[in-house]
């Protein structure tokens, strides 16, 4: 389950898509030119539940998406946490399913399944096969009605603590500990948004089984609530369940609705606190108007324009040019009374962080004084487009069709209301965004500065201290097929024809992964992949994000054990120009000397982060303990401060040389598109690249240990410890891959998995624990993770380790459980190919 009440939790400083000036030399389609639409149709049934039908036939499955229009915002001072905390109760079982809902869902194969809270809204939603639609609604319409009678203090108790488990977490990463200053700095005392969506720790433990109760009567009825479906349905159909599992709910009490609060602030408020942080870093804050308002719409693109990406104002000055951070970001969040806008940039290690927010402050100005230019706004404007586009490729999940309308129907009362937001970003003007953001951006700020602690040490010795419904049979999965041919230089293509939406996927396949350091230097791979689009003899590096943004095409990187992966994702309407752009970046990176050198430091500054972050220490320190140091799969993929200091640019050329070859190379496409279309492209585009030997990785197994091991990494003052459990493991393509797969699922793989219901749902120590098996040719690792409180580290470990003997002696799988991931690794095959990305994944 995931809290998303504060717009700063998520991965605020990794968004980098970039938004500058618009290049004239490609006839490309502008974002007004572009028009979407999500059909649908809405009912609503005599208790008051909002129904919202959307029909999508491209994969046999159906999105259910049920939203409360209830959030951290209903609360009060003294009773925080109660939306979230009741988020979480809904998961684990209702009066006539007295049982982790995740036990059901998994069997039924059910894909993009989670519950989130907000500072407005709960929702649960999950993608399930067509004939498991009936199940999943008697759930979801169970815990609707037939609730309160499976809350008891027990219940209660063991989510009480689960919740706080996450609460520790959070807090124990780097930065963990703005959130509450980020919540109640800006807005005045009582404010609904002023405290953490996932409550104190003092309200949480204060919390009785009558207040929850209570909470639950209040706001969970049918007439507070909006239910989204989207896929392989149709109106008629949806009535007629909906019908007979919601219809017979009472409606539940009328809901107060929150009037808009801005809370405009006058003046300028500054706070500053330390924390186990890498670097120093400021957010600077802005309340504005609230979602679905023109205003806010504006200011959205204004933040695009200073800071959305790479080409950004803010992003060019500090991080490329100034090189004062590594990195700045602006952005507006629209929640349903108020919104924020924000800035925020990290320091370089050794920076003035005060000098860094002063250059962003100059940018403002300016930016305050002239607006945007025309090909600025029109960049942000086309990338908004895209990524929107990109969304709705899926029925569900995070920014699916079903968000979308049910997002519409609970904040604006209309499931189409995207389409205002979209009108206003697709034909704002730059005086319009301008004006606004005069209007806004010139008051009153908040700025909170995030510094890390001084390092200090004890001087000389210590004294001497001693002391449900069953589905139907599953649907038939229907994947495109594999068409392959060949290029007159060798390079392999593989296409499946996707048709639905007007995209198309490159994954370019390069067969030499972060293995292919043994033959370089730690890091070598990882950074030559990221420093292909940092420039080619006709486009510099900012040249090269200005035309994807402008084309609505985005690449992506990612390295393996043992591949490299460049990926392009392109509107077919710019299918050619975005080709281009991609097949200069693949074949003809200079690595020029400044770029090298920014993405340097910022390699070196990413290590950093790294150490600073407990699953990031233990992501560096495990592949030698497991393969050895010398091993291909034994060195961190980002490399080493070591080794990154011998890297030079012509390291990256080197290495750019030897691996990428056609012959040495294979191309995955997914989407709008045929052979007999695209080839000729690909043709013209890489017959100029030569084919040639390549150099030879040598990997063999490691060496099992004679016995266990354990190794102590401290970290003095941690909240939480992190453990890993690990050993090497055959490869995927092991005659034993299914069997192990499935072993993994049942101990570690699922929500439901022996790990995971030990640790958090029986002994609450963690907010989540799991297993995985990470990818090799020559062999895997199979890894148990768990971070935990930290007083309970030593008994987590004698828990971990009796589920790993355990299910090789005396607790072999049960056939329940092997039913049960069978069917949850075979249920999940049409969720998991639902978009052109996953379809590329899985080739």
């Amino acid at each position: 389950m995931v809290t998303c009440g504060y717009p700063f939790r998520r991965s605020l400083l990794k968004t980098r898509t970039a938004l500058a000036c618009a290049s004239a030399l490609i006839s490309a389609l502008t974002a007004a030119e572009i028009r979407i639409d999500i059909p649908h149709e809405k009912f609503v049934l005599k208790n008051g539940l909002t129904v919202i039908v959307h029909e999508d036939r491209k994969a046999p499955i159906v999105a259910v998406n049920v939203w409360y229009h209830v959030g951290s915002k209903n609360e009060r001072p003294g009773r925080t946490g109660f939306a979230h905390l009741f988020e979480h109760l809904m998961f684990n079982g209702s009066e006539n399913y007295n049982q982790d809902y995740f036990k059901v869902l998994e069997r039924l194969g059910a894909t993009d399944l989670n519950g989130t809270t907000s500072n407005d809204r709960t929702n649960y939603f999950q993608n399930v096969p067509t004939p498991a639609l009936d199940t999943v609604l008697w759930m979801e319409s169970d815990r609707m009605g037939h609730m309160l009678g499976a809350v008891d203090q027990a219940r209660l108790d063991e989510q009480r603590g689960v919740v706080q488990n996450e609460k520790r977490q959070y807090e124990n990463q780097p930065y963990g500990k703005v959130w509450d200053y980020l919540s109640s700095g800006p807005y005045p005392p009582g404010h609904p948004y002023s405290w953490e969506v996932i409550g104190s720790m003092e309200d949480l433990n204060a919390a009785s089984l009558a207040d929850v109760h209570q909470w639950f009567k209040a706001y969970y009825g049918p007439s507070n609530a909006v239910l989204a479906l989207a896929g392989d349905i149709d109106v008629k159909t949806a009535r007629e369940k909906v019908e007979k599992y919601f219809g017979a709910i009472p409606p539940g009490p009328p809901v107060a609705k929150h009037r808009a609060w801005v809370a405009r602030m006058t003046g300028h408020k500054r706070e500053a606190i330390q924390d186990r942080v890498p670097q120093a870093r400021f957010y600077k804050i802005w309340n504005i108007p609230q979602v679905y308002t023109r205003e806010g719409d504006l200011l959205y693109l204004a933040a695009g324009v200073l800071g959305g990406g790479k080409t950004s104002r803010l992003y060019k000055r500090l991080v490329h040019d100034e090189q004062l951070a590594t990195d700045a970001s602006a952005f507006a969040m629209l929640r349903e009374i108020g919104g924020q806008f924000a800035v925020v940039a990290t320091a370089r290690p050794g920076a003035d962080l005060a000098k860094v927010e002063a250059a962003a402050d100059d940018e403002i100005r300016k930016f305050l004084a002239a607006g945007p230019a025309p090909g600025e706004l029109e960049r942000v404007k086309t990338r908004y487009v895209a990524a929107f586009l990109r969304g709705i490729e899926r029925i569900g999940g995070f920014g699916g069709k079903s968000d979308v309308l049910a997002n519409g129907q609970v904040f604006a009362g209309n499931p189409g209301a995207y389409q205002t937001t979209l009108k206003t970003r697709q034909q704002a003007s730059a005086e319009e965004v301008l004006a606004v953001a005069r209007d806004w951006l010139a008051g009153g700020t908040y700025t909170l500065e995030v510094h890390p602690f001084a390092k200090l040490e004890a001087a000389g010795k210590d004294v001497d201290r001693s002391k449900l419904p069953e589905p139907g049979p599953p649907p038939e999965l229907r994947l495109p097929r594999l068409q392959r041919t060949a290029l007159s230089n060798g390079l392999k293509v593989i296409l499946a024809e996707r048709r639905e939406t007007p995209l198309v996927e490159f994954d370019l396949l390069i067969d030499a992964g972060a293995s292919a350091d043994q033959l370089a230097l730690p890091g070598t791979a990882s950074l030559a992949l990221a420093m292909l689009d940092e420039g080619t003899p006709t486009r510099k590096s900012i040249q090269i994000v200005e035309e994807l943004e402008d084309l609505g095409a985005a690449l992506r990187s990612e390295v393996t054990a043992d591949l490299l992966r460049v990926g392009l994702s392109a509107l077919k309407a710019n299918l050619d120009p975005s080709l281009e752009v991609y097949a200069d970046v693949v074949l003809n990176p200079i690595f020029p000397q400044a770029d090298f050198e920014r993405e340097w430091k910022q390699r070196l500054a990413q290590v950093a982060r790294e150490k600073a972050q407990p699953a990031g220490i233990a992501s560096r320190v495990l592949p030698a303990l497991l393969f050895g140091p010398g091993h291909g799969y034994g060195t961190p993929e980002s490399g080493t401060e070591e080794s990154l200091k011998k890297i030079t640019r012509e390291t990256l050329a080197e290495f750019h040389r030897a691996w990428f070859k056609p012959n040495n190379a294979t191309l995955v496409i997914v989407g709008d598109t045929s052979l007999d279309e695209i080839t000729p492209k690909l043709e013209r585009l890489f017959r100029s690249w030569k084919p040639g030997e390549t150099p030879r990785i040598r990997l063999s197994p490691a060496a099992q240990p004679d016995r266990p091991a354990v190794y102590l990494i401290d970290r003095p003052g941690a909240e939480q410890s992190y453990i890993v459990a690990a050993h090497v493991a055959p490869p995927k393509s092991d005659r034993d891959d299914i069997a192990m797969d499935t072993l993994n699922t049942i101990l570690g793989g699922m929500f439901t998995s022996r790990i995971n219901m030990n640790l958090r749902e029986s002994k609450h120590w963690t907010y989540g624990a799991r297993s995985a098996l990470a990818g090799g040719r020559v062999q895997r690792s199979f890894r148990v993770s768990a971070p935990v409180q930290a007083d309970k580290t030593r008994e987590a470990m004698i828990e971990i380790d009796k589920e790993l003997r355990g299910i090789q002696r005396q607790n072999p799988v049960t056939g329940d459980e092997l039913a049960k991931a069978r069917e949850n690794r075979t249920l999940r095959l049409p969720g998991s190919r639902e978009t052109r990305r996953q379809v590329a994944d899985s080739i």
